[in-house]
Protein backbone atom coordinates (compact mmCIF):
# COMPACT_ATOMS: atom_id res chain seq x y z
CA UNK A 1 0.00 0.00 0.00
CA UNK A 2 1.82 3.36 -1.01
CA UNK A 3 0.26 6.49 0.09
CA UNK A 4 1.35 10.43 -0.12
CA UNK A 5 1.06 13.34 1.48
CA UNK A 6 -0.94 16.04 -0.04
CA UNK A 7 -0.71 19.73 1.47
CA UNK A 8 -3.12 21.64 -0.48
CA UNK A 9 -5.66 18.76 -0.06
CA UNK A 10 -5.45 18.25 3.61
CA UNK A 11 -5.58 22.06 3.82
CA UNK A 12 -9.72 21.30 3.00
CA UNK A 13 -9.68 20.64 6.72
CA UNK A 14 -9.13 24.08 7.56
CA UNK A 15 -12.10 25.38 5.38
CA UNK A 16 -14.26 23.62 7.03
CA UNK A 17 -15.41 24.52 10.49
CA UNK A 18 -15.34 21.28 12.92
CA UNK A 19 -18.67 22.10 14.76
CA UNK A 20 -20.32 22.51 11.69
CA UNK A 21 -19.00 19.13 10.36
CA UNK A 22 -20.01 17.95 13.72
CA UNK A 23 -23.60 19.13 13.66
CA UNK A 24 -24.19 17.59 9.80
CA UNK A 25 -22.39 14.41 10.23
CA UNK A 26 -24.24 13.91 13.96
CA UNK A 27 -27.43 14.48 11.69
CA UNK A 28 -26.50 12.07 9.55
CA UNK A 29 -25.39 9.25 12.00
CA UNK A 30 -29.01 10.12 13.61
CA UNK A 31 -31.20 9.55 10.76
CA UNK A 32 -29.45 6.43 9.87
CA UNK A 33 -29.97 5.20 14.01
CA UNK A 34 -33.59 5.90 13.61
CA UNK A 35 -34.30 3.94 10.83
CA UNK A 36 -32.01 1.08 11.81
CA UNK A 37 -33.57 0.76 15.32
CA UNK A 38 -37.19 0.71 13.98
CA UNK A 39 -36.06 -2.26 11.95
CA UNK A 40 -34.82 -4.09 14.97
CA UNK A 41 -37.51 -3.17 17.25
CA UNK A 42 -40.83 -3.89 15.06
CA UNK A 43 -39.43 -6.91 13.72
CA UNK A 44 -40.97 -9.78 15.78
CA UNK A 45 -44.36 -7.63 15.36
CA UNK A 46 -43.84 -7.16 11.06
CA UNK A 47 -42.88 -11.09 11.04
CA UNK A 48 -46.35 -11.83 13.49
CA UNK A 49 -48.38 -9.75 10.68
CA UNK A 50 -46.88 -11.68 7.94
CA UNK A 51 -48.08 -15.07 9.53
CA UNK A 52 -44.55 -16.52 11.03
CA UNK A 53 -45.25 -17.07 14.54
CA UNK A 54 -44.12 -19.50 17.24
CA UNK A 55 -40.27 -21.29 17.44
CA UNK A 56 -40.32 -20.07 13.69
CA UNK A 57 -40.40 -16.53 14.48
CA UNK A 58 -37.89 -17.22 17.24
CA UNK A 59 -35.16 -18.39 14.26
CA UNK A 60 -36.53 -15.88 11.95
CA UNK A 61 -35.90 -12.81 14.12
CA UNK A 62 -32.20 -14.17 14.62
CA UNK A 63 -31.59 -14.63 10.87
CA UNK A 64 -33.16 -11.87 9.63
CA UNK A 65 -31.09 -9.87 12.03
CA UNK A 66 -27.94 -10.98 10.68
CA UNK A 67 -28.84 -10.93 7.03
CA UNK A 68 -28.59 -6.46 7.74
CA UNK A 69 -24.77 -7.54 7.57
CA UNK A 70 -24.51 -10.23 4.82
CA UNK A 71 -24.00 -7.82 1.88
CA UNK A 72 -22.81 -4.68 3.30
CA UNK A 73 -19.77 -5.95 5.63
CA UNK A 74 -17.56 -7.44 2.89
CA UNK A 75 -17.87 -3.85 0.76
CA UNK A 76 -16.60 -1.78 3.82
CA UNK A 77 -12.70 -1.85 3.35
CA UNK A 78 -13.80 -0.56 -0.37
CA UNK A 79 -16.17 1.83 0.68
CA UNK A 80 -13.19 3.54 3.18
CA UNK A 81 -10.57 3.56 0.39
CA UNK A 82 -13.34 4.75 -2.86
CA UNK A 83 -13.51 8.14 0.11
CA UNK A 84 -9.68 8.54 0.76
CA UNK A 85 -9.06 8.00 -2.84
CA UNK A 86 -11.85 10.44 -4.34
CA UNK A 87 -14.35 11.38 -2.42
CA UNK A 88 -15.56 11.04 1.50
CA UNK A 89 -18.24 12.83 1.21
CA UNK A 90 -19.65 11.33 -1.98
CA UNK A 91 -19.29 7.88 0.16
CA UNK A 92 -21.40 9.27 2.76
CA UNK A 93 -24.38 11.02 0.31
CA UNK A 94 -24.23 7.43 -1.19
CA UNK A 95 -25.42 6.14 1.82
CA UNK A 96 -27.78 7.83 2.55
CA UNK A 97 -29.37 7.39 -0.39
CA UNK A 98 -29.18 3.80 -0.50
CA UNK A 99 -30.97 4.18 3.15
CA UNK A 100 -34.00 5.59 1.63
CA UNK A 101 -34.29 2.99 -0.68
CA UNK A 102 -33.85 0.11 1.79
CA UNK A 103 -36.51 1.43 4.27
CA UNK A 104 -39.17 2.19 1.43
CA UNK A 105 -38.58 -1.47 0.72
CA UNK A 106 -38.70 -2.45 4.31
CA UNK A 107 -42.30 -1.02 4.17
CA UNK A 108 -43.30 -2.52 0.96
CA UNK A 109 -42.61 -5.37 1.99
CA UNK A 110 -45.73 -7.87 2.42
CA UNK A 111 -44.28 -11.37 2.54
CA UNK A 112 -41.25 -12.88 4.73
CA UNK A 113 -38.81 -13.19 1.64
CA UNK A 114 -39.79 -9.76 0.42
CA UNK A 115 -38.95 -8.64 4.16
CA UNK A 116 -35.44 -10.67 4.12
CA UNK A 117 -34.40 -9.47 0.93
CA UNK A 118 -34.91 -5.64 2.25
CA UNK A 119 -32.86 -6.58 5.19
CA UNK A 120 -30.42 -8.24 3.54
CA UNK A 121 -30.02 -4.36 1.56
CA UNK A 122 -29.56 -2.90 5.03
CA UNK A 123 -25.76 -3.71 4.45
CA UNK A 124 -25.33 -2.04 1.41
CA UNK A 125 -25.39 1.38 3.13
CA UNK A 126 -22.82 0.36 5.44
CA UNK A 127 -19.34 1.84 5.88
CA UNK A 128 -20.28 5.42 6.06
CA UNK A 129 -20.10 6.09 9.85
CA UNK A 130 -15.71 5.38 10.04
CA UNK A 131 -15.66 7.43 6.94
CA UNK A 132 -17.43 10.32 8.95
CA UNK A 133 -14.92 9.88 11.99
CA UNK A 134 -12.25 10.08 10.17
CA UNK A 135 -13.01 13.48 8.74
CA UNK A 136 -14.02 14.92 12.17
CA UNK A 137 -10.29 13.26 13.13
CA UNK A 138 -9.39 15.40 10.64
CA UNK A 139 -10.77 19.09 11.27
CA UNK A 140 -11.05 18.73 15.25
CA UNK A 141 -8.51 20.13 17.87
CA UNK A 142 -6.58 17.82 19.76
CA UNK A 143 -7.42 19.25 23.23
CA UNK A 144 -11.13 18.57 21.94
CA UNK A 145 -10.62 15.29 20.25
CA UNK A 146 -12.22 12.72 23.16
CA UNK A 147 -15.25 14.84 23.59
CA UNK A 148 -16.10 15.83 20.52
CA UNK A 149 -16.07 11.48 19.37
CA UNK A 150 -18.16 10.86 22.12
CA UNK A 151 -20.68 13.48 21.12
CA UNK A 152 -20.76 11.86 17.60
CA UNK A 153 -20.91 8.67 18.80
CA UNK A 154 -23.82 9.85 21.03
CA UNK A 155 -25.65 10.38 17.94
CA UNK A 156 -26.46 6.92 16.70
CA UNK A 157 -28.22 6.28 20.47
CA UNK A 158 -30.33 8.99 19.95
CA UNK A 159 -31.40 7.57 16.70
CA UNK A 160 -32.02 4.48 18.21
CA UNK A 161 -33.96 6.26 20.83
CA UNK A 162 -36.23 8.17 18.37
CA UNK A 163 -36.78 5.35 16.50
CA UNK A 164 -38.61 2.91 18.21
CA UNK A 165 -40.66 5.41 19.82
CA UNK A 166 -41.38 7.55 16.70
CA UNK A 167 -43.07 3.47 15.74
CA UNK A 168 -44.72 4.15 18.73
CA UNK A 169 -46.28 7.36 18.07
CA UNK A 170 -47.19 6.23 14.58
CA UNK A 171 -48.48 2.46 15.74
CA UNK A 172 -50.34 3.84 18.78
CA UNK A 173 -50.97 7.35 18.90
CA UNK A 174 -51.84 8.03 15.13
CA UNK A 175 -53.31 4.22 14.62
CA UNK A 176 -50.88 3.89 11.12
CA UNK A 177 -49.25 0.50 10.20
CA UNK A 178 -45.14 -0.58 10.54
CA UNK A 179 -44.85 0.49 6.97
CA UNK A 180 -45.72 3.78 7.56
CA UNK A 181 -42.84 4.21 10.40
CA UNK A 182 -40.17 2.64 7.41
CA UNK A 183 -41.68 4.83 5.08
CA UNK A 184 -41.37 7.88 7.30
CA UNK A 185 -37.28 7.09 7.80
CA UNK A 186 -36.85 6.75 4.16
CA UNK A 187 -38.21 10.51 3.51
CA UNK A 188 -35.54 11.35 6.53
CA UNK A 189 -32.75 9.66 4.62
CA UNK A 190 -33.35 11.68 1.66
CA UNK A 191 -33.05 14.34 3.65
CA UNK A 192 -30.11 13.72 5.06
CA UNK A 193 -28.57 12.96 1.64
CA UNK A 194 -29.42 16.42 0.72
CA UNK A 195 -27.82 17.78 4.11
CA UNK A 196 -24.66 16.61 3.39
CA UNK A 197 -24.28 17.80 0.26
CA UNK A 198 -25.36 21.70 1.07
CA UNK A 199 -24.34 21.57 4.12
CA UNK A 200 -20.88 20.49 3.92
CA UNK A 201 -17.71 20.67 2.44
CA UNK A 202 -15.03 17.89 1.57
CA UNK A 203 -12.42 16.67 4.27
CA UNK A 204 -9.61 15.11 2.64
CA UNK A 205 -6.92 12.76 4.75
CA UNK A 206 -3.56 14.11 5.49
CA UNK A 207 -2.09 11.18 3.64
CA UNK A 208 -3.89 10.40 -0.09
CA UNK A 209 -3.59 6.83 -0.50
CA UNK A 210 -2.44 6.05 -4.68
CA UNK A 211 -2.61 2.23 -6.07
CA UNK A 212 -5.43 0.21 -7.32
CA UNK A 213 -8.69 0.13 -4.64
CA UNK A 214 -8.34 -3.57 -3.87
CA UNK A 215 -4.39 -3.56 -2.83
CA UNK A 216 -5.01 -0.47 -0.79
CA UNK A 217 -8.58 -2.59 0.69
CA UNK A 218 -6.66 -5.11 1.63
CA UNK A 219 -3.58 -2.87 2.76
CA UNK A 220 -5.84 -1.52 4.86
CA UNK A 221 -6.66 -4.62 6.50
CA UNK A 222 -3.34 -6.01 6.83
CA UNK A 223 -2.12 -3.04 8.96
CA UNK A 224 -4.87 -3.70 11.51
CA UNK A 225 -4.28 -7.36 11.68
CA UNK A 226 -0.36 -6.87 11.71
CA UNK A 227 -0.16 -4.47 14.60
CA UNK A 228 -0.96 -5.84 18.28
CA UNK A 229 -2.46 -3.19 19.84
CA UNK A 230 -4.66 -2.16 17.15
CA UNK A 231 -5.75 -5.99 16.73
CA UNK A 232 -6.73 -5.98 20.34
CA UNK A 233 -8.76 -2.50 20.50
CA UNK A 234 -10.60 -4.18 17.20
CA UNK A 235 -11.05 -7.72 19.15
CA UNK A 236 -12.37 -5.94 22.23
CA UNK A 237 -14.88 -4.05 20.12
CA UNK A 238 -16.15 -6.81 17.80
CA UNK A 239 -16.44 -9.31 20.58
CA UNK A 240 -18.98 -6.55 23.02
CA UNK A 241 -21.20 -6.07 19.97
CA UNK A 242 -21.26 -10.00 19.60
CA UNK A 243 -22.95 -10.30 23.00
CA UNK A 244 -25.45 -7.38 22.18
CA UNK A 245 -26.62 -9.12 19.30
CA UNK A 246 -26.66 -12.41 20.75
CA UNK A 247 -29.31 -10.53 22.56
CA UNK A 248 -30.94 -7.72 21.40
CA UNK A 249 -32.91 -9.03 18.46
CA UNK A 250 -34.86 -10.54 21.53
CA UNK A 251 -35.59 -7.88 23.53
CA UNK A 252 -38.84 -6.94 21.80
CA UNK A 253 -39.87 -10.82 22.73
CA UNK A 254 -39.05 -9.66 26.05
CA UNK A 255 -41.25 -7.24 26.49
CA UNK A 256 -44.22 -8.91 24.98
CA UNK A 257 -43.92 -11.39 27.55
CA UNK A 258 -44.40 -8.58 30.30
CA UNK A 259 -47.14 -6.89 28.24
CA UNK A 260 -49.62 -9.77 27.94
CA UNK A 261 -52.58 -7.64 26.96
CA UNK A 262 -51.19 -6.74 23.69
CA UNK A 263 -52.36 -3.27 24.07
CA UNK A 264 -49.96 -0.25 23.53
CA UNK A 265 -47.11 -2.96 23.05
CA UNK A 266 -45.55 -0.89 20.32
CA UNK A 267 -45.39 2.04 22.53
CA UNK A 268 -43.43 -0.76 25.50
CA UNK A 269 -41.40 -1.83 23.09
CA UNK A 270 -40.39 2.19 22.17
CA UNK A 271 -40.08 2.74 26.00
CA UNK A 272 -37.39 -0.14 26.77
CA UNK A 273 -35.26 0.48 23.74
CA UNK A 274 -35.52 3.89 23.32
CA UNK A 275 -35.15 4.67 26.73
CA UNK A 276 -31.61 2.47 26.86
CA UNK A 277 -30.71 3.88 23.24
CA UNK A 278 -31.29 7.83 24.94
CA UNK A 279 -29.69 6.82 28.04
CA UNK A 280 -26.39 5.53 25.76
CA UNK A 281 -26.17 9.28 23.82
CA UNK A 282 -26.83 11.19 27.08
CA UNK A 283 -23.77 9.37 28.67
CA UNK A 284 -21.26 8.68 25.85
CA UNK A 285 -20.20 12.30 26.14
CA UNK A 286 -19.59 12.28 29.97
CA UNK A 287 -17.28 8.39 28.87
CA UNK A 288 -15.68 10.79 26.53
CA UNK A 289 -14.39 13.45 28.99
CA UNK A 290 -13.60 11.24 31.65
CA UNK A 291 -11.33 8.73 29.18
CA UNK A 292 -9.99 12.59 28.05
CA UNK A 293 -8.91 12.40 32.49
CA UNK A 294 -7.94 9.34 33.91
CA UNK A 295 -7.42 7.19 30.22
CA UNK A 296 -9.60 5.16 27.62
CA UNK A 297 -8.07 1.75 28.90
CA UNK A 298 -9.48 2.16 32.12
CA UNK A 299 -13.17 3.48 31.24
CA UNK A 300 -13.38 0.85 29.00
CA UNK A 301 -12.59 -1.87 31.32
CA UNK A 302 -15.49 -0.92 33.75
CA UNK A 303 -17.49 -0.07 30.49
CA UNK A 304 -17.43 -4.04 29.57
CA UNK A 305 -17.60 -5.57 33.25
CA UNK A 306 -21.17 -2.92 33.79
CA UNK A 307 -22.71 -3.80 30.51
CA UNK A 308 -22.12 -7.92 30.89
CA UNK A 309 -23.15 -7.83 34.23
CA UNK A 310 -26.12 -5.87 33.33
CA UNK A 311 -27.60 -7.63 30.35
CA UNK A 312 -27.77 -11.00 31.68
CA UNK A 313 -29.76 -9.70 33.96
CA UNK A 314 -32.42 -8.54 31.36
CA UNK A 315 -34.45 -11.76 30.75
CA UNK A 316 -35.13 -11.26 34.97
CA UNK A 317 -36.86 -8.41 34.62
CA UNK A 318 -40.41 -8.53 36.25
CA UNK A 319 -41.89 -5.51 34.75
CA UNK A 320 -41.39 -3.32 31.64
CA UNK A 321 -40.18 -0.52 33.96
CA UNK A 322 -37.45 -2.85 35.17
CA UNK A 323 -36.41 -4.07 31.81
CA UNK A 324 -36.31 -0.58 30.64
CA UNK A 325 -33.94 -0.01 33.64
CA UNK A 326 -31.60 -2.87 33.09
CA UNK A 327 -31.23 -2.15 28.87
CA UNK A 328 -30.48 1.64 30.22
CA UNK A 329 -27.60 1.25 32.16
CA UNK A 330 -26.36 -1.41 29.61
CA UNK A 331 -26.98 0.86 26.76
CA UNK A 332 -25.09 3.20 28.56
CA UNK A 333 -22.22 0.92 29.17
CA UNK A 334 -21.92 -0.34 25.58
CA UNK A 335 -22.13 3.68 24.53
CA UNK A 336 -19.09 4.19 26.37
CA UNK A 337 -17.24 0.89 25.14
CA UNK A 338 -17.80 2.62 21.68
CA UNK A 339 -16.55 5.92 22.89
CA UNK A 340 -13.36 4.36 24.17
CA UNK A 341 -12.28 2.31 21.22
CA UNK A 342 -12.92 5.66 18.89
CA UNK A 343 -10.87 7.53 21.33
CA UNK A 344 -8.10 5.10 21.56
CA UNK A 345 -7.87 4.23 17.79
CA UNK A 346 -7.78 8.19 17.23
CA UNK A 347 -5.21 8.94 19.37
CA UNK A 348 -3.13 6.18 19.08
CA UNK A 349 -3.00 5.07 15.66
CA UNK A 350 -0.35 6.93 13.78
CA UNK A 351 -0.73 9.54 11.30
CA UNK A 352 -0.31 7.50 8.27
CA UNK A 353 -2.51 4.68 8.58
CA UNK A 354 -4.97 6.41 11.10
CA UNK A 355 -7.91 7.39 8.20
CA UNK A 356 -7.48 3.68 6.97
CA UNK A 357 -7.83 2.11 10.43
CA UNK A 358 -10.82 4.44 11.18
CA UNK A 359 -12.62 3.57 8.22
CA UNK A 360 -12.39 0.10 9.27
CA UNK A 361 -13.38 1.23 12.74
CA UNK A 362 -17.06 -0.95 12.26
CA UNK A 363 -15.51 -3.80 10.60
CA UNK A 364 -15.54 -5.79 13.71
CA UNK A 365 -19.37 -4.71 14.50
CA UNK A 366 -20.37 -6.08 11.27
CA UNK A 367 -18.41 -9.33 11.51
CA UNK A 368 -20.48 -9.76 14.89
CA UNK A 369 -23.52 -8.07 13.51
CA UNK A 370 -23.62 -11.42 11.02
CA UNK A 371 -22.64 -14.23 13.46
CA UNK A 372 -23.97 -12.83 16.80
CA UNK A 373 -28.18 -13.04 15.70
CA UNK A 374 -26.93 -16.44 14.14
CA UNK A 375 -25.51 -17.78 17.33
CA UNK A 376 -28.59 -15.88 19.61
CA UNK A 377 -31.17 -17.93 16.97
CA UNK A 378 -29.62 -21.28 18.17
CA UNK A 379 -28.80 -20.65 21.58
CA UNK A 380 -32.49 -19.07 22.34
CA UNK A 381 -33.50 -23.05 21.85
CA UNK A 382 -32.81 -23.58 25.43
CA UNK A 383 -35.02 -20.45 26.66
CA UNK A 384 -35.51 -16.89 26.21
CA UNK A 385 -33.00 -16.04 28.58
CA UNK A 386 -30.13 -18.17 27.50
CA UNK A 387 -28.72 -15.75 24.81
CA UNK A 388 -28.86 -13.07 27.57
CA UNK A 389 -26.72 -14.80 29.80
CA UNK A 390 -24.42 -15.90 27.51
CA UNK A 391 -23.94 -12.28 26.25
CA UNK A 392 -23.23 -11.27 30.14
CA UNK A 393 -20.39 -13.94 30.24
CA UNK A 394 -18.96 -13.13 27.38
CA UNK A 395 -18.69 -9.28 27.94
CA UNK A 396 -17.80 -9.69 31.76
CA UNK A 397 -14.67 -12.06 30.67
CA UNK A 398 -13.68 -9.47 27.55
CA UNK A 399 -13.08 -7.02 30.34
CA UNK A 400 -11.56 -9.09 32.81
CA UNK A 401 -9.04 -10.02 30.21
CA UNK A 402 -8.33 -6.49 28.97
CA UNK A 403 -7.59 -5.73 32.82
CA UNK A 404 -5.02 -8.30 33.50
CA UNK A 405 -3.50 -7.44 29.90
CA UNK A 406 -3.57 -4.14 30.64
CA UNK A 407 -0.04 -3.93 32.92
CA UNK A 408 1.77 -5.65 29.81
CA UNK A 409 -0.33 -5.11 26.92
CA UNK A 410 1.87 -3.43 24.02
CA UNK A 411 -0.30 -0.15 23.57
CA UNK A 412 -1.43 1.25 20.03
CA UNK A 413 0.81 4.61 21.10
CA UNK A 414 4.55 2.20 20.75
CA UNK A 415 3.85 2.86 17.02
CA UNK A 416 3.24 5.91 17.06
CA UNK A 417 6.05 7.23 19.21
CA UNK A 418 8.25 6.65 16.54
Amino acid sequence: MTATPSAPRSSDAHRQDWRALLVVFWLTSLVEGIGVSQVFAFLPQYLSQMGVTGADRLRFVGVFSSLVFVVGAPLVPLWGVWADKYSRKAVIIRSSLVEAVVFAAVALSHEPWQLALSVMLIGLQLGNTGVMLAAIRDVTPQRRLGTVIALFGASAPIGFAVGPVIGGIVVDGLHLGLSSVFASSAALSLGTAALVALGSREVRPQVIPQGPVLRLAFGAIRGVISDPGTRRVFAVFGVSFLATQMARPYVPILVERLNTTGVGLASDIALVAGTAALAGALVSPLGGAIGDRIGFRAVLVGALIVGGVVIALEPFAPTVALLALTALVFAAATAIISAMVFGLLATEVPPERRSATLNLVYLPLYGAGLVGPLAGSVVVGGGIALPFVVAGAIVISTGIILALRRGRATPVATAASG
